[in-house]
């Protein structure tokens, strides 16, 4: 044992030198990597928007807003919506309609219902630095904005959808420069005061409470494309909840507004 030991050493004392000419020499103090410079915060606004108040005891009136972001048509909601003829605005995105056609035929065909807005193209946040947002990366430069804008709205012309002239970006937050580019294009930007599935995140129950708190001057955000999320269900309860309390239901263009961070002036 010992002499193999012994052997082992000489060999590693024999190979040193040329181990030393594989490996990089180490950098002086003075050459240290620093650290990569942090990316500065961006400052994130996430509007609220209000509507005109009826100041009509036992008759609120609220805005109903969904986003239809990816994936298929919420046929408890849009169901409920036709049947119990309840006016409503629908933020879609280019991808959404692509995948959603029956839907959409829907929507042209109940006008006295159904208020289209633009959601942009790819459901990009409509940020113009580099960021994440709840894990999404935003636009990340003023061209790239515009064209999320742009091609929602192109997206939504050709699916015989009229021009729209409100807009909501993916996450619903934005910051101050591409909220002013967003204006100068003529577009409005719609925020809410009551979010009411959390994403369309939350249960049934707390979805249906949220919604149905809406006040007098509301203007509510929910989702109308995630099918099999329990949310769906609460939203469905929350509309008929509204309307047997006597609520009037206004979309968007019907009504004046006033959104915060210079988001509708």
């Amino acid at each position: 044992m010992n002499r193999i030991l012994l052997a082992s050493a000489f060999l590693l004392a024999a190979m040193a030198p040329l181990l030393a000419d594989e490996l990089p020499s180490a950098l002086p103090a003075s050459a240290a990597v620093s650290p990569a410079p942090k990316t500065p915060a961006v400052k994130l606004v996430e509007p609220h928007l209000h509507i005109a108040r009826s100041n009509l005891a036992g008759h609120a009136r609220i805005a109903l807003t969904f986003d239809a972001c990816m994936g298929q048509a919420d046929e408890r909601i849009l169901s409920t919506l036709v049947r119990e003829r309840i006016p409503v605005t629908i933020f879609v995105t280019a991808r959404w309609l692509k995948h959603n056609p029956a839907a959409v035929a829907v929507f042209l065909q109940n006008p006295d219902l159904f208020e289209l807005e633009n959601h942009g193209e790819n459901h990009i946040p409509a940020v113009d630095t580099p960021t994440l947002i709840y894990g999404i990366a935003s636009a990340g430069s003023p061209q790239a904005v515009r064209q999320e804008v742009e091609g929602g709205a192109a997206a939504m012309v050709a699916a015989g959808i009229p021009a729209p002239r409100w807009f909501r970006g993916s996450t619903a937050k934005y910051d101050l420069s591409a909220i002013g580019e967003i204006r100068a294009m003529g577009y409005r930007i719609a925020g809410y005061s009551v979010n009411g599935d959390g994403g369309s995140l939350l249960g049934a129950a707390i979805t249906e409470k949220r919604i149905a708190s809406a006040k007098d001057g509301d203007v509510v955000i929910s989702h109308v494309n995630q099918p099999t999320h329990a949310a769906g269900e609460g939203v469905a309860k929350a509309l008929v909840d509204l309307k047997a309390k006597g609520v009037q239901f206004v979309r968007l263009e019907d009504v004046e507004d006033l959104g915060d961070d210079k988001t509708t002036e």
